[in-house]
């Protein structure tokens, strides 16, 4: 591919526009920054710069174009990138080239037109015509339905695989793509979706990689009545696209208005999803054919920490949608629950009234608060027998929950209720063994793993960076710079760095832009380290805000030294107690004491 074809993109693509399609972005001076979505985090080390198309995590140092996030964030080579840009670029790629023609790029494309085969089924036979009025008599609207490209797989065994091959696609291909099944007795792999209404899934970008499929009208039964052919619902398996631990229903249509609304409605079906939006409530989305997973939560969390989940009283003992709760409060969303009227789903109530989806949302519930209900209403919280029965449901919840701070809250609420001290109930949750569940950390070193970044750096390296950085886009800070201080870097580049900037005449940025150019053809090391400090140099704030940040990284590195000479000391005075040397415990106690003062 031509760099001129490359180059074209990047001058249609904004990257701050690509980057915030995936994760919810704050300005910072001019530029944007987030929690690094390839490792775990709390606070934002991931920046992206509008000036320069570029992003930076100077948490584990990943970094580089909209190529580079994209490939990364959606797990593709350069090729499935260039070809998912340059669509939504409008350029057009010249035609045979290697890059695009990889086979994920060929299983899109047999998704594609897949989904176009099953659209036109609705108009093409009498059967779809029925499945369109089904639809519509559920209350999607014709151009709902167009929309989300709903369509029928008619039931025979070879209709779509006949229309693709027909297209110059191999059937091994179709296979692949999840849309046929070997068949057992050496005959050509059948059609998987037949007699089927179909639901298109699509990828955060929009992109068709699987189907859904419900069978429509009565299943055909077997001599004694059973009902045969297959399952009520089926989903693509798992494929090179396809992979339904990651995949959220609804996403590309719902991702701008979660970010907006600060807010994610957690539903259970295709049709709840799509009633929803139909409705005006855009911020609603699905699991595709599973329960709740880590990666579905990290992928929301990209957008709000906010989770809205629809089930009613019944399913509060169900194990999946139990160990979805399980896996939002470990991930410190805020979780509520939506309470569903007996009997209905969100479907329901929103074809019968829209209106009455919105008071149910109005009224979710705090999900601690939830089960507190539930175990207030089947037990009796005045006898013994029910306050153990309360605590056994809602101690192991707390104990759950990642923040200390709130469980501490909903500890104090509950002995309350109970009458019960704290301490008692404390002791109890002691004793309650759960499964571990996935945290943000262990996610983070799965991903990181992945995608072989180096761990993160220590919060030390990250201030030197900021320190320069700063220091660079404001020179008259490097005052506040003395001696002292380059007892604080253990980083060479940036004690250097510094140490040339102090020594020469530089009363604006460009002359130190100047001086750091002439270090950096030197030295390699330097050149390297002088990259990771461009972010913070383009910041745009006030002198005196400037000056409040450099200040506050030299008293954050005091701090940081002084603690790490605590922990030296600390070693040196436990092994002067075990020799005995009195005369040198008591020096190193005097400077451990003069140390700590210091960082009081």
């Amino acid at each position: 591919m031509s760099d001129l074809v490359i180059q074209q993109i990047k001058d249609r693509l904004n990257i701050v526009e690509v980057v915030s399609g995936y994760l919810k972005l704050e300005k910072t001076g001019i530029n944007l920054r987030a929690r690094c979505p390839f490792h775990g985090e709390k606070s934002a080390s991931f920046f992206v710069s509008p000036t320069r198309q570029s992003f930076k995590c100077f948490g584990c140092g990943v970094g580089g174009s909209v190529f580079d996030f994209v490939m990364k964030m959606e797990g593709i080579e350069f090729g499935d990138a260039l070809r998912l840009l340059a669509h939504r670029a409008g350029v057009a790629l010249p035609t045979h080239q290697p890059e695009t023609q990889t086979k994920r790029a060929r299983l899109y494309e047999i998704c594609e037109l897949s989904a176009k085969f099953f659209e036109r089924q609705l108009s093409a036979s009498a059967v779809g015509q029925k499945v369109q009025a089904y639809l519509l008599a559920r209350g999607l609207k014709p151009e709902t339905i167009k929309q989300w490209r709903l369509g029928y797989g008619p039931d025979q065994w070879q209709a779509l695989g006949d229309f693709l091959v027909g297209q110059n696609y191999q059937r091994a291909e179709i296979v692949e793509a999840g849309l046929a099944v070997v068949s057992e007795k050496g005959k050509p792999p059948y059609d998987r979706f037949r007699g089927r209404i179909i639901f298109p899934i699509f990828d955060a970008n929009g992109q068709i990689i699987g189907f859904g499929g419900r069978v429509f009208g009565e299943k055909p039964k077997d001599a004694s009545g059973h009902e045969t052919g297959g399952a009520k619902y089926i989903n693509t398996p798992a494929t090179l696209l396809y992979d339904k631990s990651r995949v959220l229903y609804g996403l590309h249509l719902a991702k701008t208005e979660i970010r907006r609304a600060d807010q994610c409605v957690l539903t259970e079906g295709y049709t709840d999803v799509i009633l929803a939006h139909q409705a005006g409530f855009v911020n609603t989305i699905s699991t595709s054919g599973t329960a709740m997973t880590n990666q579905h939560l990290q992928i929301i969390k990209r957008y709000t920490n906010n989770l809205l989940m629809a089930f009613d009283a019944d399913a509060g003992g169900d194990a999946a949608t139990t160990r979805g709760i399980d896996l939002a409060l470990a991930e410190e969303f805020n979780v509520k629950v939506i309470p569903m009227p007996q009997g209905l789903d969100p479907a329901d109530v929103i074809s019968q009234d829209a209106t009455k989806w919105a008071q149910c949302l109005e009224s979710a519930q705090d999900i601690i608060a939830f089960y507190f209900a539930i175990a207030l209403h089947r037990f009796d919280k005045t006898s013994a027998s029910g306050k153990k029965q309360i605590a056994q449901m809602v101690l192991p919840v707390l104990k759950k929950i990642a923040n200390a701070i709130i469980r501490s809250h909903w500890l104090g609420q509950l002995s309350s209720l109970l009458n019960i001290s704290e301490d008692i109930l404390a002791q109890e949750m002691a004793k309650i063994k759960i499964n571990p569940v996935p945290s943000n950390s262990q996610s983070a070193d799965s991903a990181k793993s992945e995608i072989g970044e180096k761990p993160n750096k220590l919060r030390r390296e990250i201030l030197q960076e900021r320190l320069v950085g700063l220091l660079l886009a404001c020179p008259a800070g490097l005052d506040f710079v003395e001696n002292a201080h380059f007892d604080f870097f253990t980083i060479p580049s940036a004690r250097e760095t510094i140490t040339a900037l102090r020594a020469n005449p530089v009363d604006s940025p460009e002359a130190a832009w100047a001086v750091c150019q002439k270090l950096s053809q030197e030295k390699k090391e330097i050149a390297e380290f002088l990259a990771q400090t461009m972010f913070w140099a383009e910041e745009s704030q006030s002198v005196e805000d400037f000056f409040a940040e450099i200040q506050l990284c030299l008293e954050q590195l005091k701090g940081l030294s002084a603690r790490k000479n605590l922990q030296t000391l600390g070693a040196a005075i436990r092994q002067a107690e075990t020799s005995s040397d009195e005369t040198q415990l008591a020096d190193l106690m005097r400077q451990f004491s003069q140390i700590s003062k210091e960082i009081i």
